[in-house]
């Protein structure tokens, strides 16, 4: 339960921090379509830090293997969807954006783990 706590504030900051460098330090720096794959990858790294709260919050009420693989999940997709896309955005490197759905489908699979635990814990 800590951990996921834990990783949510780390990721709220970083996402506030790299939101901040995206809007001040890259704009005019890299193309609009670039800032614009930036701005995603924050907004997908914030709103996961969310399902993380979320998960160590619910944790706090019960033990689940399924609480626990969801917050996995998030945590893994927001390396691989927001990490993989802060590195694209100013290199262009395409291998990198391979990797992206990959980060997709973990926070697919975390919400669903997250959406059955959910349903037995109420």
């Amino acid at each position: 339960m800590k951990l996921f706590l834990l990783l949510a504030v780390i990721n709220g900051f970083i996402a506030v921090a790299l939101g901040a460098f995206g809007a001040h330090g890259l704009e005019g720096r890299i193309s609009e379509k670039a800032l614009k794959t930036w701005e995603k990858a924050v907004t997908y790294q914030m709103f996961h830090t969310g399902a993380l709260l979320a998960v160590g919050l619910l944790m706090m009420k019960t033990q689940s293997n399924l609480l626990s693989g969801s917050g996995w999940l998030f945590f893994i997709g927001i390396l691989l969807f927001s990490g993989s896309l802060y590195i694209y955005a100013p290199t262009g490197i395409k291998a990198l954006a391979m990797i992206t759905p990959f980060g997709g489908l973990a926070f697919l699979i975390g919400w669903v783990l997250l959406g059955i635990a959910v349903t037995k814990i109420i």
